[in-house]
């Protein structure tokens, strides 16, 4: 069985986009979400490992299982030790062989020591986004609403929404932090390079990764979606 390649950073960063190249590049993601108002294209998450492994882990901790807020306690975080053996045994009945594999889950980094525990092997690509945009993103998209509620705002000493999610990106860059400090094979990558006609990060992501570049990824990639979540 391969090393997986995980795909994180925050939700509404790009990591869609990202999830979208690496399957169209040969990468085995198993059954997932397809599109919706939000991710037109698709979302490129892994059903059954969100729905039945991710979240349920979340909200065994008392946190969000949506990673809004609250979020987990990265100084006391169990380890699951059968995340390996379900996130395997999942994907195996969803058709994976020898193939090279992914998971495509924003969250993930908030648990990020629990997955290197599963696959300390694994290939990660952090997926980043100016903080503004991201924001703004969050703002606009009617899901993300954990900073709407005045008791979260008050929680985290935010003035506004736009504070609250302030704060929550840069929890995101702090575990982002974590995970390279740490160690973790990692690549960082801007996927609105792509949306301005730069490919070259991400096809040196995907030779990096052992996949073939498929030049299909051109027809993917839509700026007009990209910049709609801004």
């Amino acid at each position: 069985m391969r090393n997986p390649i995980l795909i994180t950073g925050c939700a509404r960063s790009g990591t869609s986009m990202i999830g979208g190249v690496v399957e169209l590049c040969g990468g085995f993601g198993g059954k997932m979400f397809g599109p919706n108002k939000n991710n037109e294209k698709g979302m490129f998450e892994n059903e059954y490992i969100r729905n039945q492994i991710v979240k349920p882990y979340l909200r065994s901790l008392g946190v969000d299982p949506l990673g809004q807020y609250p979020l987990p306690n990265r100084e006391t975080l169990p380890i699951p030790i059968k995340l390996s053996r379900d996130v395997i045994e999942s994907m195996q009945q969803q058709g994976l062989q020898d193939q090279p594999w992914f998971y495509k889950g924003a969250k993930m980094c908030l648990m990020w020591a629990a997955w290197n525990f599963a696959f300390p092997d694994a290939k990660w690509i952090i997926v980043r986004r100016k903080t503004p945009d991201i924001i703004n993103s969050c703002m606009k998209t009617s899901f993300m609403n954990a900073f709407s509620l005045d008791k979260n705002k008050k929680a985290v000493k935010a003035n506004s929404e736009y504070d609250g999610w302030l704060w929550w990106v840069r929890q995101h860059e702090d575990c982002f932090v974590e995970m390279i400090q740490a160690g973790l094979n990692v690549k960082v990558i801007y996927p609105e390079r792509m949306v301005y006609g730069d490919y070259k990060q991400m096809q040196e992501t995907i030779e990096w990764l052992g996949l073939k570049w498929n030049n299909e990824v051109y027809n993917f990639i839509a700026p007009k979606l990209w910049k709609s979540k801004g």
